[in-house]
């Protein structure tokens, strides 16, 4: 890749990432009110995709084989726990990986 095609590259990955950021905010703008069928995403979605990211980490565990799935069923109870007590997303998530290392490595 030359030097002007990075270039460009770059400039429209910036492009791409300004103008997502930015067109919400001129699309639903404050003085008008936000259509319905947005606010119900708005409403459901995070937790969809929450629901789909769980399903996803735990498709391929193996009750019949290995640690039979206790550092995972433990990991999320930490995360639910964690999440419960503090309420902070960032918080809940961060502990529950810390803890699915921390049993990975200390248990196999």
């Amino acid at each position: 890749m030359t030097l002007t095609q990075q270039f460009i590259t770059i400039g429209l990955c910036i492009g791409a990432t300004v103008l997502t950021r930015f067109l919400p905010f001129i699309i639903f703008n404050e003085n008008r009110k936000t259509p319905e069928f947005i606010q119900y995403i708005g409403k459901f979605l995070p937790a969809a995709v929450f629901g789909m990211l769980v399903i996803y980490s735990l498709k391929n565990v193996n009750v019949l084989q290995g640690s039979h799935g206790i550092p995972e069923i433990i990991s999320i109870a930490v995360t639910i726990a964690l999440h419960l007590w503090k309420r902070q997303m960032l918080i809940s998530i961060a502990g529950g990986t810390v803890c699915y290392m921390l049993l990975l490595h200390f248990m196999i």
